[in-house]
């Protein structure tokens, strides 16, 4: 296959160093020293990947770089600099910067990137643009320009092996984009392995990620298989990947680069082919600055960086993913609300939505459980943190009467509980799903509250 590599620098020092390198990998090389003739170069559309320095004479590599994503959104593109700055970073990855690199830089790590750059860059012209008209197979919604570049993504990314990185926001829905690349991947028919190394004590999180051999802890009373040998010829998913302690991050790092590890108690090397997209709320570009988080590891997990903007950011999505979250709830839970009025909307995209879709989900689902018929109106919905005081109807209040007593705890859950009940007329079983409890919980919640039939 052919492989050509644009390189823009103003130092001939610096194109004779990369174009000898590249040029010895393989690379069809071709050079430009000011941002004039790299986007001349660049339009032609011909280059799987841009090396653009970030400080040119006649204008910013960031501005070639919203060109290039412009004109030519193909051509996956490399920033290096000798000007360390994580502000500059950020910006080029929400930009759409393939990756980032500061001089002076390690040779093994320019092949790296590269090469990982190549093949995301050979994927776009393997695969045609259907953005208009397109049937996709995942269930991500949005009508923003924001949102449609993600759709881009997944369709580029989805066919390659490269590790995925996203990042953003609580609540943005990070583990459904990670669910839409495997689903589009060539990998849809095999296992999709989910790991939260945030819940996950640190000492049995190398278990949980790489299995164990029976005997090799005192509770260790038979073989467990770890997620990623699971995960073989699929996809594994760790979220919140910030949260892992540096002797872990050493561990996840060989497998990322060797594709091998050992069991807890073993000796024995294991293969895997599993494509890691991993996920975070945190800068990890600053951990990185810290210490707190491995260069070479982030260099590895970040092939594909792709940010997810927080709700506030495109309200416009917010009326299409509540009429998404309205017609799922109002079937699951067997009610006929039909509609949001125009009202229960305002209030809906006043709200800046601290928690994302996550909490506007939320809030549609209590909406629809209290709804008294098949319109969703103003005083349906419950935004924001409720304070514990809040007028709850109960036994006491059958009419939903406001109280200024203040409540406890328990007299909220039991006059919450009352309400589900209430909503789902008695469904023991709906109830306890839509209260996220199990059936027994919620019985003994009723016998210890008294709640009458």
């Amino acid at each position: 296959m052919e492989r050509r590599v644009l390189i823009v620098d103003d130092e001939p020092n610096m194109l004779d160093v990369l174009s000898n390198i590249l040029s010895e990998e393989g690379y069809d090389v071709d050079v430009a020293g000011n941002g004039r003739d790299a986007l001349s170069k660049a339009s032609s559309g011909d280059f799987h990947v841009a090396i653009l320095d970030l400080r040119l004479p006649d204008m910013s590599g960031l501005d070639i770089l919203r060109e290039i994503k412009r004109q030519v959104p193909q051509t996956a593109t490399i920033m290096i600099t000798a000007y360390s700055s994580v502000d500059t970073a950020i910006q080029a990855m929400k930009i759409g910067a393939y990756d980032y690199i500061t001089k002076p830089f390690k040779i093994e790590q320019l092949k790296t990137t590269v090469a990982s750059a190549l093949e995301l860059g050979a994927s776009f012209f393997r695969t045609p643009r259907t953005r208009d008209g397109r049937q996709r197979n995942f269930e991500m919604i949005g009508s923003t320009d924001e949102m449609q570049e993600i759709f881009d993504m997944i369709d580029y990314v989805a066919p390659t092996n490269a590790s995925v990185l996203i990042y953003g926001e609580t609540g943005t829905g990070k583990e459904l984009l990670a669910k839409a690349i495997h689903d589009c991947s060539h990998r849809e028919t095999r296992p999709f392995m989910k790991v939260n190394c945030a819940a996950i004590p640190e000492g049995l999180l190398e278990s949980e990620l790489f299995g164990h051999e029976r005997g090799a802890f005192t509770s260790a009373v038979a073989t467990r298989l770890g997620r990623f040998e699971m995960a073989d010829s699929g996809t594994i998913f760790l979220d919140e990947i910030a949260e892992m302690s540096p002797a872990m991050q050493a561990k996840l790092l060989r497998v990322t680069q060797e594709k091998e590890f050992e069991r807890v108690g073993s000796s024995e090397t294991r293969s895997v082919d599993a494509r890691i997209i991993s996920a975070t709320n945190k800068n990890l570009i600053e951990l990185v600055a810290t210490g707190d988080f491995r260069e070479d590891l982030y260099y590895r997990l970040s092939v594909v960086p792709i940010y997810i903007p927080p709700l506030r950011e495109r309200k416009t999505d917010i009326s299409l993913l509540a009429e998404k979250f309205l017609r799922y709830y109002s079937d699951a839970l067997g009610k006929k609300v039909e509609s949001i009025s125009e009202e229960a909307m305002e209030k809906l995209m006043a709200y800046d939505w601290p928690g994302n879709v996550r909490e506007l989900e939320n809030c549609i689902e209590r909406a629809v459980i209290f709804a008294k018929g098949p319109v969703i109106e103003g005083d349906n919905l419950f935004i924001g943190l409720p304070a514990i005081n809040a007028p709850l109807s109960d036994q006491n209040n059958p009419d939903g009467a406001a109280s200024d007593k203040p409540r406890s705890i328990k007299e909220v859950e039991k006059a919450h509980i009352i309400r589900v009940l209430g909503a789902t007329n008695r469904n023991r079983t709906q109830a306890a799903e839509i209260l996220k409890i199990s059936r027994r919980t919620l019985q003994n919640k009723i016998k210890e509250y008294g709640i009458a039939d």
